[in-house]
């Protein structure tokens, strides 16, 4: 069984950085296609980034592309999520996931994923 342990969430000022850490255990993130997503109060759940290791590719949602990177550490069995120019909007508890298909697209839609951590918040003032 798959466990997300994420990390590295924190209170930040307007165009701060954080990096987000997502913990894995029980299968690799060499192989899993992974994702971030979040959620503030009010809103629904909506993906961030998203990862396939076969087919090395990336994805981020529009709000965030050139703001954020997405990555992983084979060795560590962790995947990251790079924020920079941090936004009041991006207010929200942050969560990753895992899906149990292997594949060489990921995707930004959350029933695509199988396996969820506990979420870190993240606050950004201005």
């Amino acid at each position: 069984q798959v466990q997300l342990v994420e990390s590295g969430g924190g209170s930040v000022l307007a165009g701060g950085s954080l990096r987000l850490s997502c913990a894995a255990s029980g299968d690799s993130v060499s192989t899993m296609i992974m994702a971030w997503f979040r959620q503030s109060p009010g809103k629904g759940r909506e993906g961030v980034a998203c990862f396939s290791p076969r087919g090395r590719a990336a994805r981020y949602d529009d709000s965030v592309k050139g703001r954020v990177t997405i990555s992983q550490d084979n060795a560590k069995n962790t995947l990251y999520l790079q924020m920079n120019s941090l936004k009041p909007e991006d207010t929200a508890t942050y969560t990753c996931a895992s899906a149990q298909r292997y594949g060489t697209v990921c995707s930004l839609l959350d029933a695509q994923y199988d396996n969820w951590g506990q979420g870190t918040q993240v606050t950004v003032s201005s």
